[in-house]
Formats: structure tokens, C-alpha cells, sequence
């Protein structure tokens, strides 16, 4: 256990300091950090409700805390991120000897890997791109107009998360070969291509859009807010709400890998491009490949059609 000392320590001061270990040490980007720091104080109030703190915290209050999050509706998905957020947490505090115990211990996560991520069809991401582009076209189209359909191209070409779009630079573009860098998480960068559609929406914004945004010389971000300042990941989420309510930055990500693996890309190729670490992240993909599999076998084997029949009568 933790000294007297140690203790007198504050959630608060602990939750600032292990910010800055984020940033410093492992190099994560601030919407990271945020998401960390978001569980790790929700898990901070739920101790300090019962007189409790980080430092003394047992396995009894972490499995509590993560069956009430069940209790109130939150998906596995989440539960399991926020346990692994504990761990990491944990982990940092017996590395610098704040602590002799790690109350994560044993605690199982939620299995996680039957979780389909949730992805729109082809045909309404095509609606959602169609709808921008011809909006973007018009001979009375704003500076917003353009960013917007350019934002939507690149987040479902690349398979972009928000805050990647986000942090794009200009000079990050290299249109003439179709392509762009991006950073990630870790501050990780990769190579992402951009299709001629993406390319064009991009083009048309940087040249007659985005001049009617910079307010400051020497701006180097890509997208740009009405006050030439680079867009939060709230505008970018509403950016894609406008265009379809049920649409999401993530889900277009998904829905990016998704179709690429219908169409019969290879995990690694749809691992790079998303910039996943670990190739398990990548490989909840194969149940995509396998339903479609299924959907393609049944339709056309002359067994599997009439399995089908029989299956519905």
C-alpha cells in the first residue's frame, strides 16, 4: 500500500499529473487525452462518493463501478475502453512507485471482439458525398460549402478519425499523387490515398474556398473555421450530421473499411490505412468479409438459393 504521504496526494493533482504523462511521455494528441482524462474522473467521483481515492482504490471498487456503468445502459464497447484506460492509469502508478497494488487485476473485460462496428451502406455514403458535392457545385457556393464537402470526402476516402482531419495540413497534401500524411494516435504518422473525388472537393476548397477563411498569415492547417481558426472535433461531427443524422466521423471510418473489405481488400492493406497498431484491432473486419461472403455465396450458388427458400417458407 501507498505511504501516508503518498495519500495526502489529491484525484486531482494525480488526474494532472498523468496528463502530462500522455503528452510528454507517450506523445498522445490533446481529444486523447481528453477521453482519458473524462473516465478516468468519472471512476475519480465514483470513489470519492464513498470517501475513496485513486491511490487506495481496490479491485472491489473497480468491478462496483463497472457494473453500475452496465446498469445504466453503457455498451461493452465502452465499459471495456474505460477498464483499459484504469489499467493504463494503474500501470503508470506502480512504474513511478505511487502504489504497490493494481486494483485492475483480474477484473475481465467485457468480450468486446463480436462487436461489429456500426457502418452505413454504400449507397447512403454515395447520397451523403452526392448530396455535398452538388452543393459544392453551385455557381453561389460558400467558402463553407466547399470545406464541407471536402471534409466528408477525405474523412470516408481516408478513413480518417475527426481529430486526424482536424490536424491535416496543408502542406501534409500531395493531390498530384493522390495522397496525403497524417498523424495519429501516438503521433504515428502514415500515408493515406485520396481518391479523384476527395481530390477535387479539395482542390475546389483550397482554391476558392479556404482564402475566404485564413485571417492570419502563415496558417497552416487545412480545414478552417469562419474565423480562420482550425475546426473543433464538434464542428466536424456536426459537419457530418448535417449530411446524414444517423452519420458519424467514426462511422464513416467504418464504413471506409468496411466497403474496402467487401470489395475484397486484405486486412494488412485496411490496417495501414487506418493506421491500427495491432493488427487484432483490424481483424474484427473479418466478420465483415465473412457475412458479405455469406450474402454473395447465397445469392448466387444454385445450393445456397435454394437454402435460402427453404429457410424462409
Amino acid at each position: 500500500m501507498p505511504s501516508d504521504a503518498g495519500t495526502a496526494i489529491s484525484n486531482f493533482q494525480l488526474l494532472q499529473e498523468y496528463r502530462v504523462y500522455l503528452v510528454v511521455e507517450r506523445g498522445l494528441r490533446p481529444l486523447s487525452c481528453d477521453a482519458y482524462a473524462r473516465d478516468l474522473l468519472q471512476f475519480s467521483e465514483s470513489l470519492e462518493g464513498t470517501g475513496g481515492k485513486l491511490l487506495t482504490a481496490t479491485h472491489s471498487n473497480v468491478a462496483a463501478w463497472l457494473q453500475h456503468l452496465r446498469l445504466h445502459d453503457r455498451t461493452d464497447r465502452s465499459v471495456a475502453r474505460k477498464l483499459s484506460c484504469l489499467r493504463g492509469f494503474y500501470r503508470w502508478l506502480r512504474l513511478d512507485n505511487q502504489v504497490t497494488h493494481d486494483p485492475t487485476t483480474n477484473i475481465e473485460a467485457p468480450s468486446t471482439w463480436k462487436v461489429l462496428p456500426k457502418s452505413l451502406d454504400e449507397r447512403t455514403v454515395t447520397a451523403m458525398l452526392t448530396k455535398s458535392s452538388s452543393a459544392a457545385t453551385t455557381p453561389k457556393s460558400g467558402a463553407l460549402t466547399l470545406r464541407d464537402s471536402a471534409v466528408l470526402e477525405v474523412l470516408y476516402a481516408g478513413g480518417l478519425r475527426a481529430g486526424e482531419a482536424i490536424a491535416l495540413r496543408v502542406e501534409d497534401l500531395n493531390l498530384d499523387q493522390a495522397r496525403a500524411q497524417v498523424r495519429g494516435k501516438g503521433d504515428k504518422e502514415r500515408i493515406i490515398p485520396l481518391g479523384t473525388s476527395a481530390c477535387q472537393a479539395i482542390e475546389k476548397y483550397l482554391r476558392q474556398g479556404r482564402p475566404q477563411l485564413v485571417r492570419a498569415a502563415g496558417q497552416a492547417v487545412l480545414f478552417l473555421s469562419v474565423r480562420g481558426r482550425p475546426l473543433t472535433a464538434q464542428v466536424v461531427w456536426s459537419i457530418v450530421k448535417r449530411s446524414n443524422a444517423t452519420a458519424s466521423p467514426h462511422r464513416l471510418r467504418h464504413s471506409c473499411a468496411t466497403h474496402m473489405v467487401e470489395r475484397g481488400a486484405d486486412l494488412r492493406s485496411v490496417q495501414l490505412l487506418l493506421g491500427h497498431a495491432d493488427i487484432s484491432t483490424t481483424q474484427v473486419y473479418t466478420h465483415v468479409a465473412l457475412r458479405h461472403l455469406k450474402e454473395v455465396h447465397r445469392e448466387h450458388h444454385p445450393r445456397g438459393r435454394q437454402r435460402a427458400r427453404r429457410t424462409d417458407e
